[in-house]
């Protein structure tokens, strides 16, 4: 903004302005128009384009103020010179008339604005307005540059987190297996021990009740390892989620449908398999939390380099205004693992017809169809329950 002399909060940079302009008539004339107009200013007039390019190299300017047509080339030649220059200064046309089509090009190009030589006296006033707008737009571009700074920071900070929750996950899981597990079996082969020589009476009877709260013990402890994390993850994405429809059959009674129309769908990146299974296993959990669900279908496949992944069922479906709550954190957090893995989710879902979820991740690295890893290319149906028939 050009300063203001009577605002005393005001700074009182001048402005700087470069001209470019071959008639010295001319360039006296855009001299005296900002001086009788009192604006503080600093002025560089070139009238070549090789003086434009060494003075945009070697000093700052707030604007530059153009003839269109001046010896050996116009103002489109000069723009073409100066808008490939990050954060170059707003661009103002000061010409005689050159058509409305011409003037109409230099706007649409990016100049700032377009002022007749005849119409001198409003250059104080277009000056300033370009650097309003220039301002502003630098405003917003900075903006824009901090929220995209700050959402990848978020994003950094959630991929870590995600992640040592997964290692603690793995970590809790070797514990419970290696020490805790461990542990329960040698004393339930303690307890069967004395069991087998206890005489009849009290004692074999509470060794008999020990061992039948041991082996509550030793499910739990199974259960709760292999929600952490199940080993047979690692035998690929399809057996862990036949396995996962299988424990949430037993756990809930709803019959699960699983299917895989895939050619390489095991050998995607793991921490890919990792985001697909944690899809489906909270999708489940929704089902069995809130669907009011008769039955559920699990899809897999790998078409066309994507990774998809849908969990439907027929429960009562989920209302609009309950995606759109602030404190939806189940679909939410869904649909942020997708994001940081590349991918992205849809919900699609009506009252009373049911949800599905749907997951698709990219995949890059995959063998090609062919290799010994591709070979299971035909779909697979596969039983409720995850069973193949």
């Amino acid at each position: 903004m050009i300063p203001n002399n009577a605002d005393p909060e005001t700074p009182k940079r001048p402005v700087r302005v470069l001209h470019l302009e071959d008639s010295p008539a001319d360039q006296a004339l855009v001299r005296m128009t900002l001086r009788r107009a009192r604006v503080p200013h600093e002025i560089r007039q070139v009238d070549s384009l090789p003086a434009l390019a060494r003075c945009l190299d070697s000093e700052t300017f707030d604007v530059i103020v153009a003839d269109y047509r001046l010896t050996g080339f116009t103002a489109i030649d000069a723009w073409q010179l100066v808008s490939g220059r990050a954060g170059h200064p707003p661009f103002v046309l000061l010409s005689g008339a050159i058509g409305e089509a011409a003037a109409v090009d230099a706007m649409r190009l990016g100049f700032a604005d377009y002022l007749l030589k005849d119409d001198m006296a409003r250059l104080p006033h277009v000056i300033e307005r370009a650097l309003e707008v220039a301002e502003a737009r630098r405003a917003r571009e900075q903006a824009m540059a901090d929220l995209a700074e700050s959402e990848q920071r978020l994003a950094d900070l959630a991929e870590h987190l995600q992640t040592s929750i997964e290692e603690e996950r793995a970590a809790i899981a070797r514990e419970i297996h290696d020490d805790i597990g461990g542990a329960l079996t040698a004393a339930r082969f303690d307890l069967a021990w004395i069991g087998r020589h206890a005489p009849q009476g009290p004692l074999g009877e509470h060794a008999g009740a020990a061992s039948e709260m041991l082996e509550h013990a030793i499910d739990a402890s199974q259960r709760i390892m292999m929600n952490l994390r199940p080993p047979v993850l690692d035998q690929g994405l399809v057996a862990a989620v036949q396995w996962l429809a299988e424990t949430f059959e037993r756990r809930t009674r709803l019959p699960v449908r699983v299917s895989c129309d895939c050619k390489a769908i095991d050998s995607a990146p793991p921490a890919l398999q990792l985001v697909a299974y944690r899809t489906a296993q909270e999708a489940l959990t929704n089902i069995h939390k809130h669907a009011g669900a008769t039955q559920v279908r699990i899809d897999l496949s790998d078409h066309e380099g994507v990774l998809t992944v849908e969990v439907c069922d027929d429960g009562r479906g989920i209302a609009p205004e309950m995606l759109k709550k602030p404190r939806s954190f189940g679909l939410k957090g869904l649909a942020e693992r997708a994001r940081r893995a590349g991918g992205w989710m849809d919900v699609s879902s009506q009252p009373g017809r049911g949800t599905a979820i749907v997951l698709s991740l990219p995949l890059v690295g995959l063998p090609s169809a062919g290799s010994p890893l591709t070979d299971s290319a035909a779909p697979t149906q596969l039983n409720e329950g995850g069973a193949e028939p």
